[in-house]
């Protein structure tokens, strides 16, 4: 476990080298990046809600798939251009502009997504394996879906373009399988035409509708399409940047209608192959492929619906793993080894597909893979509203922000997701609590936490506005120029440092000396951070606390035979509070501290010890 570099997806950062091709090879190059990001829209979570919609409501949703479609297109072209043109994929961008605590939030948000979003894939792959192999249960299927986190890591080993040609490889066995699945179906083309009209039949409609926009704008692929456009190098100037945007809207064009396509074929499926025959209850995969040659009269039918689930599972697995690598390293600033992050997600996955199966049954699965689907639409206005704010900063992208239509567009989406989303969960709420035995329960756990979602949301949309007009009232970079107070001090009379008896002690200690000299007083500061020191304070009497003062006073020893003026103090309890205490009672005029403290997952849990103590002192800090 190590800190991120400034590099989104390192391995494979400005890998595939475009600057010295020409004409059809240069468009070609820049092709792959939205291929990885379409088997997201197609993933076991999307057949759930397809076979769902067109099962119970015919071709009355494609509309639905059809306005996802254009809001995802939208949306991944302005993720294409914060990569292309920042160098920063949407998470970091994201911990660069809003506090830590917001940041924490919509880190955790995200892991979320990436979770349902692979607890679809990981059933999926699982039921295609059942449905493919008889003999294998589902159970035995979800644990056999372990060993695909082994495929990603052997391709990525071998190049991102090796990656997106396998990638390519089952998003065209999907489409194939679908289109000749298609020819055997037969729908009514007048009704699907009918089916672009938009209108929502009820609320179980509603639900299916909500799916199918989680399903198909999914958040992850917001991350990880803003990453890998950049693992294309070409030149930073204007011309190249405008040229990198344009050939990957091209590349999203394509590889979005493709993924379209699979999606339309689905539902289309669904409704002609059930619904027109009076089957309005299908929402298991396993149904859909059951009756598929019954319904159909071939036996291809249900072979080609088995394939096309594995390869469709396996593809989108690969994705959401990259994603949860961009997510971490984007929002925490660190990094796992691959195999670890790949292992973790997809044990996180596991972990309820195998619940659901053995106390629900099998027959549940479909009905997780919907909630799993919502589950994503509900975070998109998390990722989807920073992305438009981004995109649209002039500070930010230059001359590349988006012209204004897209603005308009962008925000009347992302209104009418998470409109759609809160009628669906103010809804829920409301049949939860009636039908509830304890609804005080309810109201008082589940009801805040919807509250604070919200409070986020509002938080995410209208602060950045406010702080961009406060900085459009002053159109100088920095402001009225101040005039300097020169006040002329000698040297540091008293100096603290702290002390941990860690390597670190010495560069801090030398620091220290380098600023101070012979004349100054230097004081030692090590706080005990003990169960004991924390509740007795100074009363605290033990073994730790006799051996850090023995410590201190040979450094103090050390002081003084090298001809330096030294006194020590331990500190108890919270370093936080101890420290600024010492340092402001002894009336030091500067405090020099050592790379000590807590980091990474501990500086989010515990706090950072510097941001305090920065705070509750009134001398200069100086960070070694």
């Amino acid at each position: 476990m190590n800190k991120a570099s400034g590099k989104s997806l390192e391995e494979v950062h400005a890998s595939v080298n475009t600057s010295k091709k020409g004409g059809m090879r240069t468009l070609l190059s820049f092709l792959g990046p939205a291929y990885m990001i379409s088997v997201g829209y197609m993933d076991p979570g999307n057949w759930a809600t397809d076979i769902a919609g067109g099962s119970q409501f015919g071709y009355s949703l494609i509309w639905v798939l059809l306005m996802s479609n254009l809001i995802a297109l939208l949306l991944q072209s302005h993720c294409a251009r914060l990569g292309i043109v920042t160098g920063k994929d949407l998470a970091q961008a994201s911990r660069e502009n809003y506090p830590r605590l917001v940041n924490l939030f919509l880190y955790v948000l995200a892991e979320i997504a990436i979770a349902a979003c692979d607890l679809a894939e990981v059933i999926g792959m699982a039921i295609g394996i059942h449905l493919l192999f008889p003999g294998v249960s589902l159970v035995t299927g979800v644990c056999i879906t372990v060993l695909d986190s082994f495929v990603l890591l052997f391709l990525l080993n071998r190049g991102i373009r090796k990656l997106e040609a396998f990638i390519i490889c089952l998003v065209v066995l999907i489409g194939v399988s679908f289109f000749i699945q298609l020819m055997i179906a037969q729908p009514d083309l007048g009704e699907v035409a009918k089916g672009i009209i938009p209108g929502i039949a009820n609320e179980d409609a509603l639900y299916i509708a909500i799916g199918i926009i989680g399903a198909t704008v999914m958040p992850h692929n917001l991350y990880l399409h803003s990453s890998l456009v950049q693992t294309r190098k070409f030149e930073r100037t204007p011309t190249d940047i405008k040229k990198a945007i344009r050939f990957n809207m091209v590349d999203s064009t394509i590889a979005l209608n493709l993924a379209l396509f699979v999606n339309a074929a689905i539902l289309i499926l669904a409704a002609a192959s059930f619904y027109t025959k009076g089957v309005n209850n299908v929402s298991e995969i396993q149904d859909a492929h059951r009756l598929l040659e019954p319904m159909l009269g071939s036996t291809m039918a249900p072979i080609l619906f088995a394939v096309a689930l594995i390869a469709a599972g396996q593809s989108s697995t690969i994705t959401g793993t990259l994603a949860g690598q961009v997510v971490m390293e984007g929002y925490l600033n660190l990094r796992l080894q691959p195999w670890i992050r790949r292992l973790l997600t997809r044990l996180i996955a596991i972990v309820p597909a195998l619940l659901t199966i053995i106390i629900l049954g099998e027959s549940s699965t479909g009905k997780l893979l919907i909630l799993s689907q919502v589950i994503l639409s509900l975070q998109l206005g998390f990722a989807i509203i920073p992305l438009i704010h981004f995109v649209s900063d002039k500070n930010k992208m230059g001359e590349f922000t988006i012209p204004l239509w897209q603005k308009i567009v962008s925000w009347v989406s992302a209104i009418i997701i998470i409109g759609l989303n809160i009628k669906m969960v103010y809804k829920e709420l409301a049949d939860v609590i009636i039908a509830s035995e304890n609804p005080i329960i309810i109201s008082f756990t589940i009801v805040p936490l919807c509250l604070f979602c919200v409070i986020m949301l509002l938080y995410i949309v209208f602060v950045p506005l406010i702080k961009k007009n406060d900085a459009a009232k002053n159109m100088k970079f920095h402001g009225d120029i101040l005039p300097i107070n020169f006040e002329e001090q000698g040297d540091y009379k008293k100096i603290a440092i702290t002390v941990d008896f860690s390597t670190s002690d010495n560069k801090a200690i030398n620091k220290a000396i380098k600023m101070g000299g012979k004349e100054t007083e230097y004081f030692l500061v090590h706080v005990l951070e003990s169960a004991n020191a924390s509740v007795y304070g100074e009363d605290a009497f033990d073994m730790e606390r006799e051996e850090d003062y023995q410590f201190l006073k040979q450094y103090e020893k050390q002081f003084t035979d090298k001809g330096y003026k030294c006194e020590i103090a331990l500190g108890f309890g919270n370093p936080k509070n101890a420290i600024p205490g010492l340092v402001n009672k002894n009336l030091c005029d500067m405090l020099v501290m050592g790379t000590h403290g807590h980091k990474t997952i501990k500086d989010i849990l515990l706090g950072t010890t510097i941001e305090s103590v920065r705070h509750n002192i009134k001398v200069p800090l100086v960070l070694v």
